[in-house]
């Protein structure tokens, strides 16, 4: 399945950190959305429509905040040794996409390099669709608006699809402020002491909070074999981040640097509006397949904190 992509991924679980590495080795058609107002990205800028670049070589999703965005550098060194490229002239010219996520106060300072890139591209390989706390999701949390103690790990969130010749697969990192949901429920979050979701959405009507850091985001990338125009890549990347709306809540706050990107290897003429109808769903469903624990990193809410939410609640309810 979408055998034009390879997959790789570097995993530094000592410090919970890392990448994942989408190669394209000879040019996917791509787009780019960035809906977060606090995002770690690179060459997001050629991706628009109107630009002169018609494909690029590899989407890198790391940790490691705006370090991380080192590990494409490692990318670029691979993709350079091996010939691939756009074709400036005299030398070939990688060109390689990117947007990391905040991790840093997961376990230790630490964050992808130009090494941790490079090794990722040699361990990529097609459909290598493999689930896991690994790459970017290595230090990736969720729920995190009463701290990284209450806070609960994701791993890395996949979602396939094929039919009838159509082939997408949907690759998150998720590492939100707000809790992953599933039909209206949470399903991962910061618990209360009885180990009920403590609702994050439901904490930001209290007012009064300490502002919360920009310390969050969720980055993925749609991969299809559809044949799409830049034009279309780059609307089915905004279409994508309905799914955060559905599996996430809050989503897009102020504090999350959330992007999508797409990446096409052009090989299936495909009605458009389908594929527009299909995304959504699977964004979602990657999203929610992050979850694989829902114990708090540390601890829960604390009894006393609980009770005085409770109270809070209930004068505001009146």
């Amino acid at each position: 399945m979408l055998e034009k992509f390879k997959i790789g991924h570097y995993t530094d679980s000592e410090n919970g950190t890392g990448c994942t590495v989408i190669l394209a080795e000879e040019g996917a058609v791509a787009g780019c959305s960035i809906r977060g107002s606090s995002p770690a990205t690179r060459e997001t800028d050629l991706l628009r429509t109107e630009k002169t670049v018609g494909q690029i070589n590899a989407v890198v999703l790391s940790g490691g905040s705006a370090f991380g965005l080192e590990a494409s550098s490692g990318v670029m060194d691979y993709l350079y040794e091996n010939g691939k490229g756009y074709n400036a002239g005299k030398y070939r010219v990688p060109i390689v996409c990117g947007a990391s996520v905040y991790d840093l106060e997961y376990k230790n300072f630490a964050y992808p390099d130009k090494k941790a890139g490079y090794e990722a591209c040699k361990n990529a390989k097609p459909s290598n669709f493999e689930r896991g706390v690994i790459g970017g999701a290595s230090g990736a949390t969720i729920s995190k608006l009463l701290g990284m103690e209450t806070a609960v790990k994701t791993s890395l969130g996949i979602q396939t699809y094929s039919l009838n010749g159509l082939e997408i697969a949907v690759i998150m990192v998720v590492n939100a402020l707000g809790d992953v949901v599933k039909d209206g429920k949470i399903i991962g979050g910061a618990l209360a002491p009885d180990g009920t979701p403590i609702d994050m959405k439901k904490i930001f009507t209290l007012g009064g909070i300490d502002e919360p850091k920009s310390a969050n985001t969720t980055i993925g990338c749609v991969l299809t074999n559809a044949v799409l125009t830049k034009a279309q890549a780059n609307l089915l990347a905004d279409i994508a981040h309905d799914g955060f709306a559905i599996a996430l809540s809050p989503s897009h706050t102020r504090f999350d640097g959330d992007a999508m990107f797409t990446m096409s290897s052009g090989e299936k003429v495909v009605a458009f509006d389908t594929i527009l109808s299909i995304v959504p769903d699977l964004v979602a469903r990657a999203i929610q397949s992050s979850v694989t624990t829902t114990e708090p990193i540390e601890k829960r809410i604390s009894p006393i904190m609980f009770k005085l939410f409770q109270k809070i609640w209930k004068t505001l309810a009146k």
